[in-house]
Protein backbone atom coordinates (compact mmCIF):
# COMPACT_ATOMS: atom_id res chain seq x y z
CA UNK A 1 0.00 0.00 0.00
CA UNK A 2 1.46 3.58 -0.92
CA UNK A 3 -0.35 7.19 0.45
CA UNK A 4 -1.30 9.35 -2.23
CA UNK A 5 -0.12 12.71 -1.15
CA UNK A 6 -1.26 15.67 -3.09
CA UNK A 7 -1.09 19.73 -3.11
CA UNK A 8 -4.16 21.84 -1.92
CA UNK A 9 -4.32 25.97 -2.21
CA UNK A 10 -3.51 27.67 0.86
CA UNK A 11 -6.72 29.81 0.26
CA UNK A 12 -8.39 26.49 1.44
CA UNK A 13 -7.04 26.16 4.63
CA UNK A 14 -10.02 27.08 6.64
CA UNK A 15 -12.52 25.35 4.43
CA UNK A 16 -10.33 21.81 3.22
CA UNK A 17 -12.35 18.99 4.56
CA UNK A 18 -10.07 17.13 6.24
CA UNK A 19 -10.53 15.01 8.89
CA UNK A 20 -7.63 16.47 10.81
CA UNK A 21 -5.15 19.50 9.97
CA UNK A 22 -2.07 19.39 11.41
CA UNK A 23 -0.41 23.08 11.86
CA UNK A 24 3.30 23.89 13.26
CA UNK A 25 3.42 25.85 16.56
CA UNK A 26 7.12 27.16 17.37
CA UNK A 27 8.38 28.07 20.49
CA UNK A 28 10.01 31.62 21.57
CA UNK A 29 11.11 31.64 25.05
CA UNK A 30 8.82 28.76 26.82
CA UNK A 31 5.47 30.26 24.82
CA UNK A 32 3.90 28.91 21.97
CA UNK A 33 4.00 30.93 18.80
CA UNK A 34 0.86 29.94 17.07
CA UNK A 35 0.68 30.26 13.34
CA UNK A 36 -1.35 32.31 11.55
CA UNK A 37 -4.69 30.65 10.72
CA UNK A 38 -8.04 31.47 9.29
CA UNK A 39 -10.79 33.32 11.79
CA UNK A 40 -13.12 30.31 11.74
CA UNK A 41 -10.34 28.07 13.19
CA UNK A 42 -10.51 30.41 15.95
CA UNK A 43 -12.35 28.24 18.47
CA UNK A 44 -9.76 25.53 18.29
CA UNK A 45 -6.60 27.93 19.27
CA UNK A 46 -8.45 29.31 21.68
CA UNK A 47 -8.93 26.04 23.25
CA UNK A 48 -5.44 24.97 22.91
CA UNK A 49 -3.96 28.71 23.97
CA UNK A 50 -3.66 27.23 27.74
CA UNK A 51 -2.38 24.00 27.06
CA UNK A 52 -0.37 23.82 23.89
CA UNK A 53 3.58 24.54 24.03
CA UNK A 54 5.85 24.92 21.09
CA UNK A 55 8.76 22.59 22.16
CA UNK A 56 9.32 19.93 20.03
CA UNK A 57 7.13 17.06 20.08
CA UNK A 58 4.53 18.46 21.93
CA UNK A 59 1.00 17.72 20.36
CA UNK A 60 -2.50 19.15 21.11
CA UNK A 61 -5.32 18.32 19.11
CA UNK A 62 -8.65 20.34 19.13
CA UNK A 63 -12.21 19.54 17.42
CA UNK A 64 -13.52 22.74 15.20
CA UNK A 65 -17.03 22.32 15.29
CA UNK A 66 -17.15 23.37 12.20
CA UNK A 67 -19.77 22.11 10.05
CA UNK A 68 -17.45 22.27 6.59
CA UNK A 69 -13.81 22.60 6.90
CA UNK A 70 -11.13 20.43 9.25
CA UNK A 71 -12.81 18.54 11.98
CA UNK A 72 -9.87 18.28 14.07
CA UNK A 73 -6.79 20.72 14.26
CA UNK A 74 -3.64 18.70 15.00
CA UNK A 75 -1.11 21.30 16.97
CA UNK A 76 2.58 20.10 16.72
CA UNK A 77 5.50 22.05 18.27
CA UNK A 78 8.31 22.63 16.17
CA UNK A 79 10.72 24.72 18.62
CA UNK A 80 12.38 27.98 17.47
CA UNK A 81 11.50 28.95 13.86
CA UNK A 82 15.32 29.84 13.57
CA UNK A 83 15.67 26.16 13.86
CA UNK A 84 13.37 25.38 10.42
CA UNK A 85 15.09 23.26 8.71
CA UNK A 86 13.99 20.54 5.52
CA UNK A 87 14.69 17.93 8.72
CA UNK A 88 11.96 19.99 10.90
CA UNK A 89 9.73 19.30 8.44
CA UNK A 90 10.11 16.01 7.30
CA UNK A 91 9.65 15.59 11.46
CA UNK A 92 6.76 17.51 11.33
CA UNK A 93 5.43 15.58 8.88
CA UNK A 94 5.52 12.42 10.61
CA UNK A 95 4.06 13.48 13.63
CA UNK A 96 1.02 14.78 11.75
CA UNK A 97 0.60 10.83 10.29
CA UNK A 98 0.94 9.77 13.31
CA UNK A 99 -1.68 11.94 15.06
CA UNK A 100 -4.01 11.26 12.23
CA UNK A 101 -2.89 7.29 13.52
CA UNK A 102 -4.01 7.98 16.72
CA UNK A 103 -7.65 8.82 15.70
CA UNK A 104 -7.51 6.04 13.38
CA UNK A 105 -7.75 8.20 10.32
CA UNK A 106 -7.45 7.66 6.99
CA UNK A 107 -6.11 10.60 5.53
CA UNK A 108 -4.99 14.18 6.75
CA UNK A 109 -3.86 17.81 5.75
CA UNK A 110 -0.94 19.19 6.44
CA UNK A 111 -0.54 23.14 6.59
CA UNK A 112 3.54 23.39 5.28
CA UNK A 113 5.18 26.29 6.72
CA UNK A 114 7.75 27.68 3.88
CA UNK A 115 9.49 29.96 6.18
CA UNK A 116 13.10 30.89 4.86
CA UNK A 117 13.37 27.48 2.76
CA UNK A 118 12.88 27.23 -0.89
CA UNK A 119 9.16 26.25 -1.50
CA UNK A 120 10.24 22.95 -3.50
CA UNK A 121 13.25 21.79 -0.04
CA UNK A 122 9.66 22.73 2.05
CA UNK A 123 7.76 19.99 -0.22
CA UNK A 124 9.75 17.74 -0.93
CA UNK A 125 10.52 17.17 2.89
CA UNK A 126 6.91 17.05 3.55
CA UNK A 127 6.25 14.31 1.29
CA UNK A 128 9.35 12.59 2.55
CA UNK A 129 8.43 12.30 6.17
CA UNK A 130 4.75 11.70 5.62
CA UNK A 131 5.35 9.05 3.09
CA UNK A 132 7.73 7.48 4.86
CA UNK A 133 5.66 7.29 8.13
CA UNK A 134 2.97 6.09 6.37
CA UNK A 135 4.81 2.89 5.79
CA UNK A 136 4.44 -0.15 7.97
CA UNK A 137 5.93 -3.84 7.76
CA UNK A 138 2.67 -5.98 7.66
CA UNK A 139 3.01 -8.35 4.77
CA UNK A 140 3.88 -11.29 6.64
CA UNK A 141 0.78 -10.66 9.62
CA UNK A 142 -2.01 -12.93 9.51
CA UNK A 143 -4.04 -10.03 11.08
CA UNK A 144 -3.67 -6.96 12.58
CA UNK A 145 -3.44 -6.59 16.39
CA UNK A 146 -3.53 -2.85 18.24
CA UNK A 147 -0.05 -2.96 19.18
CA UNK A 148 2.47 -1.05 17.60
CA UNK A 149 0.61 -1.38 13.98
CA UNK A 150 -2.23 0.86 13.87
CA UNK A 151 -5.26 -0.56 12.33
CA UNK A 152 -6.41 2.21 9.94
CA UNK A 153 -3.63 3.08 7.87
CA UNK A 154 -3.05 6.66 6.54
CA UNK A 155 -3.91 6.59 2.72
CA UNK A 156 -4.31 9.75 1.82
CA UNK A 157 -1.95 13.05 2.58
CA UNK A 158 -2.24 16.89 1.39
CA UNK A 159 0.18 19.55 1.73
CA UNK A 160 -1.38 22.80 2.24
CA UNK A 161 1.53 24.94 1.40
CA UNK A 162 2.12 28.76 3.17
CA UNK A 163 2.09 30.63 -0.02
CA UNK A 164 2.04 29.81 -3.56
CA UNK A 165 4.78 27.72 -4.83
CA UNK A 166 4.11 27.11 -8.73
CA UNK A 167 6.45 24.68 -10.24
CA UNK A 168 9.31 24.69 -7.52
CA UNK A 169 6.76 23.02 -5.19
CA UNK A 170 5.17 20.39 -7.95
CA UNK A 171 8.58 19.43 -8.62
CA UNK A 172 9.11 19.04 -4.35
CA UNK A 173 6.51 16.71 -4.77
CA UNK A 174 7.46 14.55 -7.40
CA UNK A 175 10.54 14.26 -6.24
CA UNK A 176 9.76 13.62 -2.59
CA UNK A 177 7.22 10.75 -3.80
CA UNK A 178 10.07 9.23 -5.74
CA UNK A 179 12.72 9.32 -3.28
CA UNK A 180 10.51 8.47 0.04
CA UNK A 181 8.87 5.53 -2.33
CA UNK A 182 12.57 4.65 -2.88
CA UNK A 183 13.31 4.46 0.87
CA UNK A 184 10.35 2.37 1.72
CA UNK A 185 11.05 -0.33 -0.60
CA UNK A 186 14.63 -0.52 0.79
CA UNK A 187 12.73 -0.55 4.56
CA UNK A 188 10.29 -3.85 3.07
CA UNK A 189 13.35 -5.11 2.20
CA UNK A 190 15.33 -4.57 4.85
CA UNK A 191 12.23 -6.01 7.27
CA UNK A 192 11.82 -9.66 4.94
CA UNK A 193 13.24 -12.07 7.02
CA UNK A 194 16.79 -14.22 6.09
CA UNK A 195 14.36 -17.02 4.74
CA UNK A 196 12.47 -15.19 2.36
CA UNK A 197 15.15 -11.88 1.69
CA UNK A 198 17.77 -14.61 0.41
CA UNK A 199 20.66 -13.56 -2.17
CA UNK A 200 18.05 -15.00 -5.12
CA UNK A 201 15.39 -13.21 -3.39
CA UNK A 202 17.19 -9.61 -3.66
CA UNK A 203 18.18 -10.67 -7.44
CA UNK A 204 14.58 -11.74 -8.69
CA UNK A 205 13.56 -7.99 -6.57
CA UNK A 206 15.92 -6.04 -8.70
CA UNK A 207 14.98 -7.48 -11.99
CA UNK A 208 11.20 -6.63 -11.29
CA UNK A 209 12.22 -3.10 -10.46
CA UNK A 210 14.13 -2.54 -13.73
CA UNK A 211 11.11 -3.90 -15.71
CA UNK A 212 8.85 -1.84 -13.97
CA UNK A 213 11.27 1.44 -14.02
CA UNK A 214 13.26 0.98 -17.18
CA UNK A 215 16.43 0.11 -15.65
CA UNK A 216 19.06 -2.56 -17.53
CA UNK A 217 19.80 -5.29 -14.62
CA UNK A 218 22.12 -8.27 -15.04
CA UNK A 219 22.48 -10.60 -11.92
CA UNK A 220 24.77 -13.09 -11.78
CA UNK A 221 24.45 -16.81 -10.69
CA UNK A 222 26.97 -18.67 -8.98
CA UNK A 223 29.04 -19.63 -12.69
CA UNK A 224 29.45 -16.22 -13.65
CA UNK A 225 30.90 -15.27 -10.41
CA UNK A 226 33.14 -17.87 -10.66
CA UNK A 227 33.86 -16.55 -14.24
CA UNK A 228 34.21 -12.89 -12.73
CA UNK A 229 37.46 -14.58 -10.77
CA UNK A 230 34.88 -13.10 -7.45
CA UNK A 231 36.87 -15.71 -5.31
CA UNK A 232 35.90 -13.94 -1.25
CA UNK A 233 32.35 -13.62 -2.36
CA UNK A 234 32.35 -17.01 -3.10
CA UNK A 235 34.30 -17.99 0.15
CA UNK A 236 32.48 -16.37 2.72
CA UNK A 237 29.30 -18.44 0.61
CA UNK A 238 31.04 -21.64 1.17
CA UNK A 239 29.41 -21.73 4.27
CA UNK A 240 25.50 -21.86 2.98
CA UNK A 241 23.51 -23.62 0.94
CA UNK A 242 22.37 -20.91 -0.91
CA UNK A 243 24.04 -20.12 -3.89
CA UNK A 244 25.46 -16.25 -3.97
CA UNK A 245 24.42 -13.88 -6.19
CA UNK A 246 25.86 -10.29 -7.59
CA UNK A 247 23.40 -7.75 -8.85
CA UNK A 248 24.40 -5.32 -11.15
CA UNK A 249 21.94 -2.14 -12.28
CA UNK A 250 22.22 0.40 -14.34
CA UNK A 251 20.33 3.56 -14.95
CA UNK A 252 21.19 4.89 -18.49
CA UNK A 253 20.22 8.63 -17.54
CA UNK A 254 23.05 10.83 -18.67
CA UNK A 255 25.17 11.19 -21.92
CA UNK A 256 25.91 8.08 -23.90
CA UNK A 257 29.59 8.30 -22.85
CA UNK A 258 29.65 10.06 -19.77
CA UNK A 259 31.05 7.43 -16.82
CA UNK A 260 28.71 6.14 -14.50
CA UNK A 261 28.46 6.65 -10.90
CA UNK A 262 28.99 3.39 -8.58
CA UNK A 263 26.76 2.82 -5.50
CA UNK A 264 28.04 -0.42 -3.66
CA UNK A 265 25.86 -2.14 -1.27
CA UNK A 266 26.78 -5.07 1.03
CA UNK A 267 24.19 -7.45 0.58
CA UNK A 268 24.51 -10.11 3.46
CA UNK A 269 20.88 -11.64 3.75
CA UNK A 270 21.88 -13.34 6.68
CA UNK A 271 25.23 -13.21 8.58
CA UNK A 272 25.51 -15.57 11.95
CA UNK A 273 29.36 -15.15 12.06
CA UNK A 274 30.16 -18.14 10.25
CA UNK A 275 33.28 -20.22 12.32
CA UNK A 276 33.29 -17.16 14.03
CA UNK A 277 29.50 -17.61 15.45
CA UNK A 278 28.62 -14.31 17.17
CA UNK A 279 26.37 -14.46 20.51
CA UNK A 280 22.52 -15.88 19.56
CA UNK A 281 21.14 -12.89 21.50
CA UNK A 282 20.16 -10.13 19.13
CA UNK A 283 21.21 -12.57 16.19
CA UNK A 284 17.90 -12.39 14.72
CA UNK A 285 18.34 -8.69 13.82
CA UNK A 286 21.35 -10.26 11.60
CA UNK A 287 18.21 -9.93 8.63
CA UNK A 288 19.39 -6.45 8.63
CA UNK A 289 23.32 -7.00 7.51
CA UNK A 290 21.95 -6.57 3.91
CA UNK A 291 20.88 -3.01 4.45
CA UNK A 292 23.56 -1.67 2.40
CA UNK A 293 22.31 -3.14 -0.41
CA UNK A 294 18.59 -2.21 -0.03
CA UNK A 295 19.58 1.23 0.06
CA UNK A 296 20.82 0.81 -3.21
CA UNK A 297 18.16 -0.61 -4.78
CA UNK A 298 15.61 2.09 -3.20
CA UNK A 299 18.38 4.56 -4.31
CA UNK A 300 18.12 3.13 -8.15
CA UNK A 301 14.55 3.23 -7.62
CA UNK A 302 13.97 6.83 -6.70
CA UNK A 303 16.39 8.14 -9.12
CA UNK A 304 14.70 6.09 -12.07
CA UNK A 305 11.56 7.46 -10.92
CA UNK A 306 11.83 10.92 -11.05
CA UNK A 307 14.65 10.38 -14.09
CA UNK A 308 17.80 11.66 -12.92
CA UNK A 309 19.77 12.60 -15.81
CA UNK A 310 22.90 10.80 -14.58
CA UNK A 311 24.58 7.70 -15.73
CA UNK A 312 24.48 5.75 -12.12
CA UNK A 313 25.37 1.86 -11.66
CA UNK A 314 24.66 -0.57 -8.60
CA UNK A 315 26.50 -2.88 -7.47
CA UNK A 316 25.26 -5.86 -4.94
CA UNK A 317 27.26 -9.07 -3.79
CA UNK A 318 24.78 -11.37 -1.90
CA UNK A 319 24.96 -14.28 0.33
CA UNK A 320 25.09 -15.32 3.49
CA UNK A 321 27.36 -15.96 6.07
CA UNK A 322 26.70 -19.21 8.21
CA UNK A 323 28.51 -22.28 9.05
CA UNK A 324 29.06 -25.50 8.17
CA UNK A 325 32.01 -28.09 7.61
CA UNK A 326 32.60 -26.40 4.30
CA UNK A 327 32.57 -22.84 5.88
CA UNK A 328 35.87 -20.76 5.20
CA UNK A 329 37.98 -20.80 8.70
CA UNK A 330 39.91 -18.68 10.87
CA UNK A 331 43.47 -18.61 9.69
CA UNK A 332 42.52 -19.80 5.88
CA UNK A 333 43.82 -17.31 2.91
CA UNK A 334 41.68 -16.62 -0.03
CA UNK A 335 42.12 -14.27 -3.23
CA UNK A 336 39.96 -11.72 -4.23
CA UNK A 337 39.08 -10.55 -7.36
CA UNK A 338 41.70 -8.01 -7.81
CA UNK A 339 44.29 -10.43 -6.71
CA UNK A 340 45.49 -9.52 -3.60
CA UNK A 341 45.96 -12.66 -0.89
CA UNK A 342 43.54 -12.11 2.79
CA UNK A 343 44.26 -13.99 6.16
CA UNK A 344 40.76 -14.43 7.29
CA UNK A 345 41.39 -13.80 10.95
CA UNK A 346 37.97 -13.73 11.68
CA UNK A 347 34.98 -14.89 9.91
CA UNK A 348 32.77 -12.51 10.99
CA UNK A 349 34.36 -9.66 9.06
CA UNK A 350 33.22 -10.82 5.96
CA UNK A 351 31.25 -7.59 4.60
CA UNK A 352 34.47 -6.46 3.73
CA UNK A 353 35.60 -9.30 1.70
CA UNK A 354 32.56 -9.17 -0.48
CA UNK A 355 32.52 -5.80 -0.95
CA UNK A 356 36.55 -6.11 -1.86
CA UNK A 357 35.06 -7.62 -5.39
CA UNK A 358 32.57 -5.51 -5.43
CA UNK A 359 34.77 -2.72 -6.27
CA UNK A 360 37.34 -4.25 -7.84
CA UNK A 361 34.66 -4.42 -10.28
CA UNK A 362 33.56 -1.00 -9.91
CA UNK A 363 37.65 0.11 -10.41
CA UNK A 364 37.49 -1.69 -13.58
CA UNK A 365 34.67 -0.51 -14.90
CA UNK A 366 35.71 2.83 -15.44
CA UNK A 367 33.43 4.65 -12.78
CA UNK A 368 33.74 8.17 -11.88
CA UNK A 369 33.15 7.66 -8.72
CA UNK A 370 32.30 5.16 -6.21
CA UNK A 371 30.50 5.46 -2.95
CA UNK A 372 30.01 1.95 -0.92
CA UNK A 373 27.66 1.56 2.62
CA UNK A 374 28.00 -0.92 4.35
CA UNK A 375 26.36 -2.29 8.19
CA UNK A 376 30.57 -3.30 8.68
CA UNK A 377 31.25 -2.90 12.40
CA UNK A 378 30.07 -2.55 15.86
CA UNK A 379 32.76 0.04 16.40
CA UNK A 380 30.99 2.64 14.50
CA UNK A 381 28.36 2.31 17.15
CA UNK A 382 30.88 2.69 20.11
CA UNK A 383 32.17 5.95 17.76
CA UNK A 384 28.92 7.56 16.77
CA UNK A 385 26.14 5.91 18.47
CA UNK A 386 22.69 5.85 16.76
CA UNK A 387 22.75 9.69 15.70
CA UNK A 388 25.36 9.55 12.47
CA UNK A 389 27.22 7.85 9.68
CA UNK A 390 30.81 7.55 9.57
CA UNK A 391 32.25 8.49 6.46
CA UNK A 392 36.06 7.44 5.59
CA UNK A 393 37.76 7.88 1.89
CA UNK A 394 40.39 8.56 -0.24
CA UNK A 395 39.01 12.06 -1.63
CA UNK A 396 38.13 14.73 0.47
CA UNK A 397 36.01 16.50 -1.69
CA UNK A 398 33.87 13.49 -2.31
CA UNK A 399 33.84 13.38 1.84
CA UNK A 400 32.56 16.64 2.15
CA UNK A 401 30.32 16.08 -0.78
CA UNK A 402 28.40 13.07 1.15
CA UNK A 403 28.71 15.12 4.36
CA UNK A 404 27.04 17.82 2.68
CA UNK A 405 24.58 15.88 0.97
CA UNK A 406 23.48 14.06 4.18
CA UNK A 407 22.88 17.52 6.35
CA UNK A 408 20.48 18.36 3.33
CA UNK A 409 18.63 14.82 3.31
CA UNK A 410 18.64 14.46 7.21
CA UNK A 411 21.13 11.22 7.10
CA UNK A 412 24.36 12.90 9.27
CA UNK A 413 27.78 11.65 8.38
CA UNK A 414 30.88 12.04 10.37
CA UNK A 415 34.24 11.70 9.18
CA UNK A 416 36.80 9.84 10.45
CA UNK A 417 40.83 9.45 9.35
CA UNK A 418 42.16 7.14 7.07
CA UNK A 419 45.82 7.84 7.96
CA UNK A 420 48.57 5.37 6.73
CA UNK A 421 49.53 4.54 10.49
CA UNK A 422 45.79 2.20 10.51
CA UNK A 423 47.27 0.47 7.48
CA UNK A 424 49.96 -1.52 9.49
CA UNK A 425 46.96 -3.11 11.93
CA UNK A 426 46.42 -5.36 8.70
CA UNK A 427 49.62 -6.96 8.03
CA UNK A 428 49.36 -10.33 7.60
CA UNK A 429 52.73 -12.74 8.19
CA UNK A 430 51.01 -14.84 5.46
CA UNK A 431 49.24 -13.21 2.90
CA UNK A 432 49.09 -9.39 1.67
CA UNK A 433 46.99 -8.43 4.76
CA UNK A 434 44.64 -9.67 7.52
CA UNK A 435 40.76 -8.93 7.12
CA UNK A 436 40.85 -7.33 10.67
CA UNK A 437 42.95 -5.29 12.15
CA UNK A 438 41.96 -6.09 15.80
CA UNK A 439 39.73 -4.11 18.18
CA UNK A 440 41.20 -0.72 17.82
CA UNK A 441 39.76 1.71 15.67
CA UNK A 442 37.91 -1.31 13.86
CA UNK A 443 35.85 0.60 12.11
CA UNK A 444 38.98 2.66 10.44
CA UNK A 445 40.92 -0.01 9.76
CA UNK A 446 37.76 -1.92 7.92
CA UNK A 447 37.73 1.11 6.12
CA UNK A 448 41.52 0.89 5.15
CA UNK A 449 40.91 -2.39 3.73
CA UNK A 450 38.61 -1.82 1.65
CA UNK A 451 40.73 1.61 0.09
CA UNK A 452 42.98 -1.30 -1.24
CA UNK A 453 40.53 -2.14 -3.40
CA UNK A 454 39.64 1.03 -5.35
CA UNK A 455 42.77 2.30 -7.12
CA UNK A 456 42.85 5.48 -7.68
CA UNK A 457 38.78 6.01 -8.16
CA UNK A 458 37.84 8.81 -5.83
CA UNK A 459 35.86 6.66 -3.49
CA UNK A 460 34.38 6.91 -0.40
CA UNK A 461 33.01 4.30 2.47
CA UNK A 462 29.56 4.72 4.81
CA UNK A 463 29.29 2.74 7.81
CA UNK A 464 25.63 2.22 8.57
CA UNK A 465 26.00 0.14 10.87
CA UNK A 466 24.29 2.39 13.88
CA UNK A 467 21.64 3.53 11.80
CA UNK A 468 20.68 1.56 9.28
CA UNK A 469 17.79 -0.38 11.45
CA UNK A 470 16.67 0.35 15.86
CA UNK A 471 14.21 0.64 18.11
CA UNK A 472 14.04 4.20 18.84
CA UNK A 473 12.68 5.82 15.13
CA UNK A 474 12.37 9.05 14.55
CA UNK A 475 9.03 10.47 14.12
CA UNK A 476 8.83 9.13 10.01
CA UNK A 477 10.08 5.98 11.21
CA UNK A 478 9.30 2.85 12.49
CA UNK A 479 10.96 -0.08 14.49
CA UNK A 480 12.93 -2.10 12.27
CA UNK A 481 14.79 -0.87 8.98
CA UNK A 482 15.59 2.62 8.28
CA UNK A 483 16.03 2.71 4.64
CA UNK A 484 19.25 4.82 5.52
CA UNK A 485 20.73 6.17 3.50
CA UNK A 486 18.83 6.28 0.33
CA UNK A 487 17.64 10.26 1.20
CA UNK A 488 21.28 10.67 1.23
CA UNK A 489 22.48 8.89 -1.80
CA UNK A 490 20.09 10.43 -3.92
CA UNK A 491 20.98 14.19 -2.72
CA UNK A 492 24.74 13.50 -3.11
CA UNK A 493 23.58 12.22 -7.12
CA UNK A 494 21.26 15.35 -7.32
CA UNK A 495 24.03 17.74 -6.71
CA UNK A 496 26.66 15.80 -8.76
CA UNK A 497 24.36 17.91 -12.11
CA UNK A 498 25.20 20.92 -10.42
Amino acid sequence: MSVEVGLVAASDLGRCPTPLLAVAVGDKRGQAVLPDLPSVLAEAMHAVRTDMRGRVGHVVIAHTGLAQGPERVAFIGVGAWGEWDAEAVRRFAGRAVRAAESRDLASLSIHVAVGDLDPSVAVQAATEGGVLASWRFTELRASLDRDDTTAIPVETIHLILDGDGGKAAAEGLRVGRAIATGQNFARTLQNRPGNIATPEHLGTEAEAMAEELGLEVEVFGIERIREERMHALLAVNQGSDLEPRFIVIRHLGGKVKEPFVALVGKGLTFDAGGISIKPSQGMEEMKFDMSGGAAVMGAMRAIAEFGLPLNVVGLIPSTENLLSGKAVKPGDVIQTRGGKMVEVINTDAEGRLILADALDYAKESGVAAIVDMATLTGSVVAALGHHAIAVLGSDEQLIQDVRDAGQRAGERCWPLPLWNEYRKQLRSEAADMMNIGGRPAGTITAAWFLREFVGDVPWAHLDIAGTAYGTEPLSYQRKGGYGIPVRLLVEWLRSRLE
